[in-house]
């Protein structure tokens, strides 16, 4: 059970990949389950007529966590997987950079990029302010740096009212990604195993979530692992 961010680093640092909660079509284990013991969604305390008290004891601690691992640099947490709050080892950083596609920002995400290289970090509301831009534009291509790996959650800054904003930095920078990334398909090789080490058997559609297409993610779990043809599917199991 983790109880400590130091606890939640070493699970993560271990598994190499996870989400933040679970998702029903994700393999991938979450820190959710390891911090409540399953994955229940007993996140709140409610009251008779259902109304919101307070947070759980687990869900307070995960509340924190997420922002406070990164924050630390115990943890890269962002939207990097399956479009979701995604924990990844800082280890795995530039396997899982190298392997992604290449990609160049243009328009509203490049003037995020630019902002956030010449300022330093910057949450939502101050992207823009910056940039001029609605908040559905920013958030939006916010969410797309994301999931190419640009962006990452960097730290929570207090806000009057409730809820704080979570500032977002370039992932090379916040990481200090080496100039030397591995190559693309060993990186690429060694993400599917992790997927496998997950799951124990996979089909090429739960490679899904970091972005690959099912003809690609077969031809990396062949070379990988031993697979069969079952009901119409292909399926590899770890060798």
């Amino acid at each position: 059970m983790v109880r400590t961010l130091s606890q939640a680093a070493k699970w993560v640092d271990k598994v190499g990949l996870a989400l933040i909660f679970p998702k029903t079509d994700v393999v991938l284990p979450s820190l959710w389950e390891q911090v409540n013991g399953d994955a229940g969604r007993n996140w709140a305390v409610r009251d008779e007529e259902g109304g919101f008290v307070e947070w759980t004891e687990e869900m307070g601690f995960l509340w924190g966590a997420k922002d406070e691992l990164p924050a630390r640099g115990l943890v890269c947490v962002g939207k990097h997987v399956a479009r979701v709050a995604t924990c990844v080892a800082p280890r795995l950083v530039p396997t899982l950079v190298a392997a992604g596609e290449p990609y160049e920002p243009e328009g509203i995400e490049a003037e995020v990029v630019e902002a956030i290289a010449g300022e330093g970090p910057l949450t939502g509301p101050a992207l823009r302010e910056v940039t001029g831009a609605p908040k559905k534009d920013v958030d939006k291509a916010v969410v797309a740096l994301h999931r190419r790996l640009v962006l990452t959650n960097s730290h929570l800054v207090e806000r009057d009212g409730p809820w704080g904003a979570i500032a977002h930095d370039l992932l090379a920078r916040k990481w200090k990604l080496p100039r030397r990334l591995p190559k693309r398909q060993e990186a690429r090789r060694e993400l599917a195993r992790l997927f496998l080490a997950a799951a124990g058997e996979v089909t090429a559609a739960d490679l899904s979530p970091l972005g690959w297409r099912r003809k690609e993610a077969a031809a990396v779990l062949d070379e990988v692992a031993k697979g069969r043809d079952e009901e119409g599917f292909r399926i590899w199991r770890q060798r």
